[in-house]
């Protein structure tokens, strides 16, 4: 049980964090901090998931029905969260593109392209190999992302 308790400890230290960085890009930006603002950066934060404006949207006003949450506020704290590197997206051409925090560890992604379901895996060697073929060819990485695309398993059993 220490463990839960730990971890709901280290959780609520780095969004304390998180927060407070995020208060700091607004205020960067001549922008208000608002409780709109705020519930999104949260349910970015409490989600497992890759999110679309739209879903991000309307998880939201599930969540909080009283709170006046606008789409267009939902499309511009994305796009100062993307352009900050708080958050990173995966794009799918005419269908837009699904977010995710940033903040997590490094990972890649199997994309379904019948479903869209996204699988999120590490894999060492992977990320060895790519640090080697960049020194090999003398060059600085900065950042990285892969994106495989496929059909995932229960598509493939339709």
């Amino acid at each position: 049980m220490e463990n839960v308790h730990t971890d709901f400890n280290d959780r609520t230290i780095a969004y304390k964090q998180l927060l407070s960085d995020f208060k700091e890009l607004l205020k960067k930006n001549n922008l208000k901090f608002t409780i709109q603002r705020e519930v999104i950066l949260e349910t970015l934060y409490n989600s497992d998931e890759h999110l679309t404006p739209e879903a991000l949207h309307h998880l939201i006003q599930e969540k909080h029905p009283d709170l006046k949450t606008g789409i267009a506020t939902v499309y511009r704290t994305l796009a100062l969260l993307e352009d900050s590197n708080v958050v990173t997206s995966l794009s799918f051409g005419a269908q837009g593109k699904k977010y995710e925090l940033g903040a997590k560890e490094h990972h890649d992604h199997l994309i379904c392209t019948e479903c869209g379901k996204i699988t999120e895996f590490v894999d060492e060697e992977i990320e060895k190999r790519q640090h080697a073929i960049a020194d090999t060819l003398k060059f600085q990485m900065k950042d990285h992302s892969m994106q495989i695309y496929g059909v995932c398993y229960e598509c493939q059993q339709k």
